[in-house]
């Protein structure tokens, strides 16, 4: 089944707002897979993977608020954790409300979702049956929290299509080698078009006021780690700045004891779009449960 575009609502200390989401597959499918992006990405990141598991699983890829085609926030504040959270609990609720009542999903998250996953994980009684954490890790170092506060920052703006590909190919170097379409494709979903025709970036700039009133520090989530219980694959470009080396092999050893996938050549994150990556996530969610 071709995706389809659905909508729910989330609530703010600002009021409801509007969260969008793609759904493939089959409604009735009691495999579910959601799937949430980066920082500054979007649901249609991963319609390469979700077009792969459709036959088998009913995939969700939400876009976080402020993202995509869901609803900006009026206090730029809540730009935070709790507020994700909270709507993604809510996506979750929608996702199973049609299954058994002890239903459980599978979770793909990349930087950004894969905090979001690790932080649903660790609480007690989560749905989390697997999950994928695709360039993350429960430590980050500040350095790399810096570099991505100061792109975020940026407020580009194009005059075509074409300029703006052009960007997308220089700052998203470190996804990997893709294909003229698939650059195309992460362009036209990751641009938002003005009423003058130019072309912006297709989140909420606010989304850097929130990370401007924040004391940057590393993130160290281990103690988290050591409470998550679910199987996981822990996806690592071997260039990448966000997750180190030694996190990576720390994951192995610690808490759930996370499978490890690196990939020469490519740094952060993994775009997901290869046949390799793909396959690689589609085994380690199919998989029959031990």
């Amino acid at each position: 089944m071709p995706l389809s575009r659905k909508y729910l609502l989330g609530l703010s200390p600002s009021g409801f707002h509007r969260l969008s989401y793609t759904e493939w597959g089959d409604a009735r499918s009691p495999h579910v897979v959601v799937c949430v992006h980066g920082l500054t990405r979007n649901a249609r990141d991963f319609d390469s993977l979700a077009q792969a598991l459709q036959s088998r699983c009913r995939v969700i890829c939400p876009d976080v608020v402020g993202r995509g085609q869901s609803a900006w926030l009026a206090r730029k504040e809540d730009y935070a954790y709790p507020q994700y959270l909270a709507d993604m609990t809510a996506l979750i609720a929608r996702a199973t409300e049609h299954l058994q009542p002890d239903a459980r999903i599978d979770w793909v998250g990349t930087s950004m979702g894969g905090l979001i996953g690790m932080l649903l994980a660790a609480q007690p009684g989560h749905p989390i049956r697997r999950m994928v954490l695709n360039d993350i890790g429960p430590f980050v170092p500040k350095a790399a929290l810096a570099r991505i506060a100061l792109y975020v920052g940026n407020a580009p703006r194009f005059a075509s299509l074409d300029e703006a590909e052009r960007y997308v190919r220089i700052v998203s170097a470190p996804f990997g080698p893709l294909t003229g379409a698939q650059w195309r494709h992460l362009t036209e979903h990751n641009m938002r078009r003005e009423a003058d025709g130019s072309f912006v970036m297709s989140y909420d700039p606010g989304i850097a006021t929130a990370l401007a009133t924040q004391r940057l520090q590393d993130i160290d989530l281990w103690a988290l780690w050591e409470r998550i219980d679910c199987p996981v694959l822990a996806v690592r470009g071997m260039e990448s700045d966000v997750l180190s080396p030694a996190t990576a092999q720390e994951m192995t050893r610690r808490g759930p004891r996370a499978r490890l996938i690196e990939l020469a050549g490519i740094g952060h994150a993994p775009a997901l779009m290869a046949e390799d990556q793909i396959e690689a996530v589609r085994d380690f969610l199919l998989a029959p449960d031990r």
